[in-house]
């Protein structure tokens, strides 16, 4: 696998100025990822905010497309970033979110796209360095996009594969493609019509077709949906 460039569905870049708010509180890694956005046109840095809650006022005042967060931030500096991308899905569906991390921690990136991964995103820190990647990243997921660090996805995964969805029937690729708008077994169902019974049988073909061995059924969803967005 590639690991020198993020791994984005294909969505068409949007043509307009991308409003961002970041949350940061290490002041060296803020001042960068500023400087970075300074320096793209596609981006407006509308604010910056150093814990979560002055984070949380600034989406609700400033209303950008796409929140840019660590994901530890205070007060406790563990996973606030997972916890307000996931908020946002309830309070300001409409807005992106991007988390940033120094390293690849699969658990938190199994949290942030457990209930779909439709405007979201997971960057390592050290690719925010690069203006042309950053760009990329802010405007598919202010597009309804999602992108994924091909590091997390590797860990995820636990070694990488030609063609994972290769083996997929057409009917288990579009169950694969619901399990990645983070629809339930149910929703799926009724979206095929087709009974709950045949989705689960599905979905563990699916497992076992991609070798996702024998884990919680949850992180399994996750690693799926993560090969499924990879590859499109």
């Amino acid at each position: 696998m590639d690991v020198d460039a993020t791994i984005c569905t294909s969505y068409p870049r949007a043509v307009r100025t991308v409003r961002v708010v970041l949350g940061e509180d290490s002041f060296l890694a803020r001042e960068a990822v500023e400087a970075v956005c300074t320096r793209a046109p596609e981006i407006d840095l509308v604010g910056v905010a150093g814990d979560v809650d002055a984070l949380r006022d600034a989406i609700d005042e400033l209303r950008p497309d796409v929140v840019l967060a660590d994901i530890r931030m205070p007060p406790t500096r563990t996973d606030e970033g997972v916890q307000l991308a996931r908020e946002l899905r309830g309070t300001h569906p409409a807005i992106g979110v991007v988390l940033l991390s120094q390293f690849a921690e699969a658990a938190y990136a199994a949290l942030l796209f457990e209930h779909g991964a439709a405007g979201r995103g997971y960057l390592l820190k050290e690719r925010v360095r690069n203006r042309e990647e950053l760009v990329r990243t802010v405007q598919t997921v202010a597009a309804g996009g999602s992108v994924v660090d091909p590091l997390v996805v590797e860990q995820l995964i636990e070694r990488p594969r030609t063609s994972p969805l290769a083996d997929l029937t057409k009917r288990e690729l579009e169950v694969l493609s619901l399990i990645a708008q983070g629809r339930s077994n149910a929703a799926i169902a009724a979206a095929l019509v087709v009974t709950k019974r045949a989705v689960e049988r599905h979905v563990n073909n699916i497992f076992a077709k991609l070798d996702l061995g024998d884990g919680e059924d949850v992180s399994r969803r996750v690693a799926a949906a993560l090969l499924y967005l990879a590859a499109s």
